[in-house]
């Protein structure tokens, strides 16, 4: 489904983008021109980017895993 008729943006864009590594919206924005034109699709181009944010993390948004810190094993048990 075309989100942004503006900029011809579809889900599968957003959700391209978010398997190829953009974790943030004003980054699609930047990379896409998603919701940068008119601002008519902003929401439902959020809505589609949160929901691909989640699919690609196995249903979690990433918001569950703000501040964590990612160690190697090695490091864990040197100390």
């Amino acid at each position: 489904m075309i989100v942004c008729i503006c900029r011809r943006v579809s889900d599968r864009d957003i959700q391209h983008a978010v398997r190829e590594g953009i974790a943030s919206f004003d980054v699609l924005q930047d990379e896409t021109g998603v919701a940068s034109h008119c601002g008519a699709c902003h929401d439902c181009a959020h809505e589609v980017f949160e929901e691909a944010r989640a699919a690609a993390h196995g249903g979690c948004a990433g918001a569950c895993h703000a501040g964590t810190k990612v160690i190697s094993i090695a490091t864990a048990f040197a100390t």
